[in-house]
């Protein structure tokens, strides 16, 4: 019997391969359902088991100020490989999703993990899954003091009050360059490659899974650094000679590019300031006078726009750009005679000297009379 118009008949193959996994669906959701109790964790005692469980630990100790050099850790050891999973909450232990059963099977297999908790947190949850039949293991709690995080404490105050030193420290250059060239040599090639390759291009892709394979690797590394000092100790040498003979040719080479480049120039000493002022102030006046001088200035619309053409007209021909009681004036406040008043103030406020104060006053005057009149005509010369 044909349907009717307009209508389709559904395959009956694609209907019966899906009944196998709506099949494997309620499965799964069944076992999600089961409720196994959660056992829960205390400070220094150890427990053994034998079966998949679930635990979790409630942090009802406040936080002090030491603590910051505490560190809490949930320690599970096995017998063969086994899966940890790390939640916050026991919702989240006997919550179901799809993505956690896939990334369950993405997640390291161990038989010696470490699991760090948060001072801040009050409660952390985990779930211990067996692999194999047979498999035994012991989870326990404890808290020491870590000399690693107090370590990294005393780093960061040397860091904060001798940084201005450290940082003109070639000794802290080259370790630290030697340093970040053993500890992240993936990141700095992945970083380099990012500078070569062209804008817009699909290759940042593979840089940014790069990023996150280096990173991965590198807490791999750590995890197992005892293993890999013990078993492959000739390969962690020659690294260890080579990248770090790389990082101090690559710290060297960016010392030395930094010598050849524009050197800043020198400071001026105080006498040389004054000179150097006095040629440019006359260069830079001459200038000015050559400027007014030449067809392209416009005399007449200046002269309506000053307060002293008269004054004008004598500096274009010639004349001083100032007048004998500015330079006076401009002595009084600014050359050795106001030096000298200065020094009178403060010494007339010492009651033990004023016989001496009274004879190097009118040494100071006399002098300053004899400055004022020497120095007035050199003054007035200079600025022409």
């Amino acid at each position: 019997m044909n349907p009717p118009p307009g209508q389709r008949r559904l395959p009956a193959q694609p209907v019966l391969l899906l009944l196998p996994l709506l099949l494997l669906l309620f499965l799964i959701l069944e076992a999600a359902g089961t409720k196994d109790p959660i056992i829960p964790l205390q400070e220094g005692h150890a427990s053994h088991h034998g079966e998949s469980q679930r635990f979790c630990y409630t942090n009802t100790r406040v936080p002090r100020w030491h603590d910051i050099w505490t560190r809490t850790q949930i320690r599970v050891t096995s017998s063969r490989m086994i899966r940890v999973t790390q939640v916050d909450s026991e919702e989240e232990l006997e919550k179901f999703s799809v993505w956690n059963v896939v990334f369950s099977f993405l997640r390291g297999k161990l038989n010696d993990t470490s699991i760090d908790v948060d001072l801040y947190i009050n409660k952390t949850c985990l779930k211990v899954e067996l692999l194999e039949p047979g498999t035994t293991y012991s989870v326990v709690l404890f808290r020491r003091f870590d000399p690693k995080l107090f370590l990294v404490f005393f780093l960061g105050l040397l860091l904060f009050f001798c940084g201005d030193t450290l940082s003109r420290s070639q000794i802290f250059y080259y370790s630290a360059g030697i340093s970040v060239g053993l500890l992240a040599s993936l990141l700095v090639l992945v970083y380099m490659m990012s500078k070569v390759m062209p804008k817009k291009s699909p290759v940042y892709f593979l840089l940014v899974g790069g990023w996150s394979f280096s990173l991965y690797l590198l807490q791999l590394i750590f995890k197992n650094l005892r293993e890999i000092c013990k078993s492959y100790w000739q390969y962690l040498l020659g690294y260890l000679l080579f990248v770090g003979l790389l990082s101090f040719a690559v710290c060297y080479r960016r010392v030395q590019s930094s010598k050849l480049g524009p050197t800043p120039p020198p400071l001026l000493t105080e006498e040389e300031y004054r000179l150097q002022g006095e040629v440019e102030t006359r260069k830079a006046l001459a200038e000015l006078r050559s400027f007014c001088q030449s067809p392209e200035f416009s005399a007449w619309r200046t002269v309506s726009r000053i307060q002293s053409p008269k004054r004008f007209a004598d500096f274009v021909g010639g004349a001083s750009h100032v007048t004998p009681s500015e330079v006076s004036v401009h002595e009084r406040e600014f050359g050795l005679e106001s030096l000298f008043i200065d020094e009178q103030l403060f010494e007339e406020d010492d009651d033990d000297d004023d016989d001496d104060d009274d004879d190097e006053d009118s040494v100071n005057d006399s002098f300053a009379e004899n400055h004022r009149s020497d120095s007035l005509p050199h003054n007035h010369l200079d600025v022409q």
